[in-house]
């Protein structure tokens, strides 16, 4: 899978989060349901975005994301998960983590992810590559402010978008026509999420989370009474295997953080710096990130503890390194 669709996949997980958000209060505001159950602790949920189709009967994942409603800290947080991170996988040896996935799906990836980082994880939700695009087609695009360089660059991504977008109401294909604030359709947002050519990679992340507050915005703009039908939209490009009921409570729990405090939590593992991880060819993997396997604990305490990545005391010391060979 090229780098610009596992991109779009990121930005269907994180696009995930709001619905599920609203779930659980508009269906108990619209069906007057009251489940008296209170998520407690630390829910953790496994968000993956897949290069298959369901007719293919194996396809490793391309993108994994921790999906945290923490109702003992009042937070949702979004941790990913490097795919070419080096681990051992059970009963396979040594592979990248997105193997394990391809080898015994989300049973074998749960079980890698308890194994190599001690993080236990029984629930998960998979979505479909294209339903990002779907959504902004359906909310009829989104603002964003674009520089010329960008414009440029993305105007070069359009077409092969355009081209591979299997929607019958994506319209004819048109190129952004000059820079600042443009609405973007579905093809067009997503193709300026790919864009990495110009600079580096911090700015690509500062356009996914452009578009992401773009659809953010328009959401917010929605009555109570659209909602219902944006989330049936939805479903479609969505499996999980939880049940309506835990939805509920969960999509509850998490309306409740997010309408105190919007802020999503994000962090990254392996820790990607010149100490704690090295990326390159290894073996017989391919290209690989190898990481400091003591640094597990800034995973675990961001994720339990909700201590921010940037501010664990394991990376401002000097500790032991030792490299997951």
């Amino acid at each position: 899978m090229s780098r610009g669709k596992k991109i779009v996949i990121a930005l269907v997980l994180v696009l995930l989060l709001l619905p599920m958000a609203v779930f659980g209060f508009l269906y108990y505001k619209i069906n007057n349901i009251d489940t008296n159950e209170q998520v407690d602790g630390v829910t953790n949920i496994l968000l993956l975005g897949t290069d298959g189709r369901e007719n293919e009967s194996a396809y490793r994942s391309d993108c994994m994301m921790i999906l945290t409603i923490d109702n003992t800290h009042k937070s949702v947080k979004l941790t990913s998960l490097a795919r070419d991170t080096y681990v051992e996988i059970p009963g396979e040896g040594m592979g990248k983590l997105n193997a394990s996935y391809f080898w015994g799906k989300e049973q074998l990836l749960f079980k890698t992810i308890k194994n190599e980082f001690g993080i236990e994880i029984d629930k998960f939700i998979q979505i479909d590559f294209e339903g990002l695009m779907d959504v902004i087609t359906k909310l009829g695009g989104v603002e964003v402010d674009i520089s010329k360089k960008e414009m440029k660059a993305v105007n070069k991504l359009i077409p092969s978008t355009y081209e591979s977008y299997n929607n019958p109401d994506k319209g004819e294909m048109k190129l952004i026509s000059g820079s600042g604030v443009q609405t973007l359709t579905g093809y067009q947002a997503i193709s300026y999420c790919r864009i990495r050519d110009i600079d580096s990679a911090i700015y690509r992340d500062g356009r996914q989370r452009k578009v992401i507050m773009g659809v953010a915005s328009k959401l917010k703009g929605l009555s109570l009474s659209e909602y219902p039908k944006l989330i049936k939209f939805l479903l479609p490009c969505v499996s999980t295997n939880m049940g309506s009921i835990e939805l509920l409570n969960l999509g509850t729990s998490a309306y409740n953080i997010l309408s105190k405090d919007g802020t999503i939590k994000q962090g990254q593992f392996p820790i990607i710096d010149e100490v704690h991880s090295k990326g390159g060819k290894h073996k017989n993997a391919g290209w690989v990130w190898l990481y400091d396997k003591n640094s597990v604990v800034v995973l675990k305490q961001f994720i339990f503890d909700d201590i921010p990545m940037e501010n664990n005391k394991y990376l401002s010391e000097k500790n032991k390194i030792e490299l997951n060979n």
